[in-house]
C-alpha cells in the first residue's frame, strides 16, 4: 500500500499544503487510519512516493500541483514531507506491528556535461537536490549542509524532528527512469545547475536518455554507501508511440529492448550484492500521465481512451515470459 502519491486533499491544499507543518501531522492521522483498517491485510507499507516530485516539481518548478515556483515554500515542503514521513511511519507501525516500512524516491544518476570546475560543482548540487536531500535525513543524517546553504532557506525544523525523519526503515524503494548531465547554471533557479540534452543516445517518448546501467549504478550506491538491507526498484519503465495494428496486435519493440536492458542491469546490481527483493515495472497499463495527460503511454497493456478496451503489448507478453522464466528458475533452484 502506498500512502501517498500526490494526491493531498483540496481542504488540507487551502490550508497552505506541504509548506505548512499540520499537513504533516493530518498524514500521520491518515496513515494512522488505514493503517487500522488495512493491518489485517497488508504487511509492505509505502509512506510517500516520490516526494521530490511534490516539493521540487510541484512548488519550485511549477510544472505539477500546487504549481508554485517560490524556492522557500519548497524547501519548507520538502522538510514536512519527510517529517510526514517519518510521522507516518511510526503511526503504521504501532498499528501493524508486523508492518514492513519503506518510502519510494526518484533517484538519478548525474554526471557533469563537462569537465569544467563550474559543472563539476553543478553535478554536485544536482544529486544534492535530487538525491542526498531525500536520502540523507531518512538515514539519520540530517539534511545536506551544502544543500541547505545552496538554497539559502531556513529550515521549519524543531527540536527531534531529524529523530523522527530518520525513524528506521524496513526497506528502501527506488524509481529510476533516466540520467542527468548538468551544467552549471547560475542564473537559474535553484540548485543553479540545468540538464542538458545528449545528442545521439537513444531517448523515450518522453525524450528521457535511455541509460539503463544507472539503474544498477544507483542500486549498488543504495547499498554501499546507505547501507540499504532491503531494495524493490518500484517503478521502472518508458513511454513510447503505440499504435494497435489491423490484426489487434501491439508491436513495441523500444520498450522491451528498454525492460530487457534495466532487467539485466537489476540482475547485475544484484549479483554484486544489491539486496533486490523485487522489481515493479511501470505500468501494467496506459494511464493519464499527470501533466502529459493521456499522450504519453507507459502500458505494457495498450489501453483504448475510447473504448476502454485493453490490448496486451508485445512487451506486455515478453516481460510475462521473462518473470514466468525467473520464476521456475527459482523452483528448480529451491
Amino acid at each position: 500500500v502506498t500512502l501517498y502519491h500526490w494526491d493531498l486533499p483540496q481542504s488540507l491544499q487551502d490550508r497552505g499544503g506541504w509548506p505548512e507543518r499540520d499537513t504533516a501531522h493530518a498524514f500521520a492521522a491518515y496513515a494512522d487510519a488505514v493503517a487500522r483498517r488495512l493491518g489485517d491485510r497488508v504487511t509492505l507499507w509505502t509512506t510517500l512516493n516520490e516526494p521530490s516530485c511534490s516539493a521540487w516539481i510541484g512548488h519550485l518548478e511549477g510544472a505539477m500541483a500546487p504549481g508554485w515556483t517560490d524556492l522557500t515554500a519548497a524547501v519548507r515542503a520538502s522538510c514536512h514531507l519527510l517529517l510526514g514521513h517519518g510521522l507516518a511511519t511510526e503511526a503504521v507501525r504501532a498499528a501493524v506491528p508486523d508492518a514492513r516500512i519503506g518510502i519510494v524516491n526518484n533517484l538519478s544518476t548525474v554526471h557533469p556535461a563537462t569537465d569544467r570546475p563550474e559543472d563539476i560543482a553543478a553535478a554536485r548540487r544536482h544529486d544534492g537536490h535530487v538525491n542526498r536531500w531525500w536520502l540523507d535525513p531518512v538515514h539519520g543524517r540530517g539534511f545536506p549542509a551544502d544543500m541547505t546553504e545552496t538554497y539559502g532557506v531556513e529550515l521549519p525544523l524543531r527540536d527531534g524532528d531529524l529523530k523522527t525523519i530518520a525513524a528506521p526503515l524496513d526497506w528502501l524503494g527506488l524509481n529510476y527512469y533516466f540520467p542527468a548531465h548538468v551544467v552549471d547554471d547560475p542564473e537559474g533557479p535553484a540548485p543553479y545547475a540545468r540538464a542538458v540534452r545528449r545528442e545521439g543516445v537513444p531517448r523515450t517518448g518522453m525524450d528521457w536518455e535511455i541509460d539503463a546501467g544507472g539503474i544498477e549504478t544507483l542500486l549498488l550506491r543504495l547499498t554501499e554507501e546507505y547501507g540499504a538491507r532491503t531494495l524493490y526498484v518500484t517503478e521502472n519503465g518508458s513511454a513510447f508511440p503505440d499504435t494497435v495494428r489491423p490484426d489487434g496486435t501491439v508491436h513495441d519493440p523500444e520498450r522491451q529492448d528498454y525492460l530487457e536492458a534495466h532487467l539485466a542491469a537489476c540482475a547485475s546490481a544484484a549479483r554484486r550484492g544489491a539486496p533486490l527483493a523485487g522489481y515493479f515495472a511501470w505500468s501494467l497499463l496506459d494511464n493519464f500521465e499527470w501533466a502529459y495527460g493521456y499522450d504519453k503511454r507507459f502500458g505494457l497493456v495498450h489501453v483504448d481512451y475510447r473504448t476502454q478496451a485493453r490490448t496486451i503489448k508485445a512487451s506486455g507478453h515478453r516481460y510475462a515470459d521473462i518473470v514466468r522464466t525467473h520464476r521456475e528458475r527459482g523452483r528448480s533452484a529451491a
